[in-house]
């Protein structure tokens, strides 16, 4: 099992220990409803499933377990619990608030080569909207995010924001018209880069927090 990373045009694989990659593909295909809220889940199941032994399988319940989305119940054993309405609005709600921050930071803590890099990526984001390329577009728009995350300089911000932008990536591909959307979400990222450009943090705490909202809505969350 290889978990593939895709930034911009750029894939590669990144070696992780077995139960990491089970993790993640079991949040992927539970997000996304393969196995459906309420479902049992026997550890047998997803040995054969996914071909792997019964350590990394209990090691991976665990983790999903500590995330919400598994639970243990009596006399049922392991069950789907997924993400509730709530939850999905939770998650999407504390992205807005650590994007903001994040973006504060970013602006402040800038330097010249988080900047070139940025406008690299929104250059590619107008050339994949004048393509009308939905895919290659969601692919740079999480780049372009990952390096606000990055050069906010803040670790803890990081991990946390990096969590959240796999959570909605699985629950955003339950809703594809991304193409009906396109010269829209470029503009909204063509205000936070002139921030960054302006060195003005409460402009891109601005930009960021509409994008936000607008990408909630879009989500249909």
């Amino acid at each position: 099992m290889a978990v593939r990373i895709q930034a911009g045009e750029e894939v590669r694989s990144v070696p992780q220990p077995l139960a990491d990659e089970l993790f993640v593909q079991l949040r992927r295909d539970i997000l996304q409803g393969k196995f459906q809220v309420g479902e049992k889940l026997p550890e047998q199941k997803i040995c054969d499933e996914y071909n792997v032994s019964r350590t990394p399988v209990r090691d991976a319940f665990r983790q999903l377990e500590r995330e919400g989305l598994l639970t243990s119940q009596p006399n049922r054993g392991t069950v789907v619990r997924g993400l509730t309405a709530r939850d999905r609005g939770d998650l999407y709600e504390l992205r807005k608030l650590c994007e903001v921050f994040a973006v504060r930071l970013a602006i402040e803590r800038a330097t010249p080569e988080g900047l070139a890099a940025l406008g690299e990526a929104f250059e590619f984001m107008e050339f994949y909207t004048q393509r009308k390329d939905p895919e290659k577009m969601l692919n740079i728009n999480m780049e372009f995010h990952r390096l606000i995350h990055e050069m906010a300089q803040s670790a803890m911000l990081f991990q946390v924001l990096q969590s959240c932008q796999a959570y909605v990536l699985e629950i955003r591909s339950e809703n594809p018209q991304l193409d009906e959307h396109l010269a829209t979400i470029l503009e909204e990222h063509r205000q936070i880069y002139e921030a960054f450009l302006a060195g003005d943090a409460e402009k891109g705490a601005q930009a960021m927090s509409l994008h936000l909202t607008h990408a909630r809505n879009r989500a249909g969350v």
